[in-house]
């Protein structure tokens, strides 16, 4: 018999796998737990399993193998209570496009059985900034309102898990950014939020934590901090006022390079190493009479670290 998740797991899944009868093996057994009230980032390439396994989850494909509780409730044996608990923001609008804002919100509510509730609908449509389109029609909106209006859709029937695949894809900058302040805003009103994005810095600015998938292998999860401060590195660049010959022995044996023109002294730290400290390759530098005339630092970012682990020219 399965023991239940921990209280502060709303979504535990258990060797969840997808194997078409062609042979194909979608997903391969996956275990995950996903917190109550946190952001979590999926991150793969096209075809990597993402959206194999959130379908799973919400009941439009179904499981070859494993269990997944979703606030206590099993997604096959207790679908509809299972279900109810979940909100799925799809990458491509659903919807009639004669409808009006409000109407395909209030019947998306509906849907799972929940009372006709206005009120409720309008909190939902001013929260999303859309109740002064209420009344319009979605052929009227821009594409940023009706990525709004399917988040409405997702929220209608208050789910306390909500998957958004890819929210921001085809959505300019700008709003872009007000998505992400809009999922904030979901996450600290309590919904626990997982998002797919090809935007890694999508995920940069928002996730708690991180899972990379692949060939649909789940390869990690891990706190987003952790796996920037773990994985990733920091390059000094420092330009000096005349070339150099040779670099300083201690330099040398820190694994700092000189450039071949001796100009340029780099040295790279990380991947749990730890940074060497900058006044150190200075004060080296100056005491074999060389003047640094400008210092650059730069970090790994996510996306850096997502193409190491993936793999660059898929």
């Amino acid at each position: 018999m399965n023991l239940p998740p921990a209280p502060d797991i709303v979504l535990s899944i258990r060797g969840v796998a997808k194997r078409y009868a062609s042979g194909v093996e979608a997903l391969r057994p996956t275990d995950l737990d996903i917190r109550r009230g946190e952001i979590f980032a999926l991150l793969g390439p096209n075809g990597a399993g993402k959206t194999t396994l959130i379908s799973m989850i919400c009941g439009s494909v179904r499981l070859s193998a494993g269990t997944a509780i979703a606030d206590g409730h099993d997604i096959q044996a207790d679908y509809r209570q299972a279900r109810a608990k979940i909100g799925l923001v799809p990458q491509e609008l659903a919807v009639d496009m004669f409808e009006r804002v409000e109407d395909v919100v209030a019947f998306s509510r509906g849907l799972f059985g929940k009372p006709r509730d206005p009120a409720r609908i309008e909190e939902i449509l001013r929260a999303l900034s859309l109740w002064d389109k209420r009344r319009a029609r979605l052929d009227e909106l821009s594409g940023g309102m009706k990525r709004r209006v399917l988040i409405a859709k997702a929220l209608a029937h208050d789910p306390v898990i909500l998957f958004l695949d890819e929210p921001t894809a085809g959505v300019d900058v700008a709003l872009r950014r007000d998505m992400w302040a809009l999922v904030r805003k979901l996450r600290d009103a309590g919904t626990t939020i997982i998002l797919t994005t090809h935007y890694i810095e999508e995920a940069e600015e928002m996730a708690d934590r991180i899972g990379v998938i692949d060939h649909g292998e789940l390869k990690l999860v891990e706190e987003k901090a952790t796996l920037m401060r773990r994985l990733g590195k920091s390059t000094t660049t420092l330009t000096l006022a005349a070339p150099l010959a040779a670099l300083p022995p201690g330099l040398a044996t820190l694994g700092a390079e000189l450039s071949a023109d001796g100009l340029t002294v780099t040295h790279v730290t990380g991947g749990g190493e730890g940074d060497t400290s900058l006044a150190t390759l200075i004060r080296q530098l100056d005491a074999a009479g060389s003047d640094v005339r400008s210092v650059d630092t730069r970090r790994s970012s996510l996306e850096d670290i997502f193409v190491a682990l993936v793999g660059e020219g898929r």
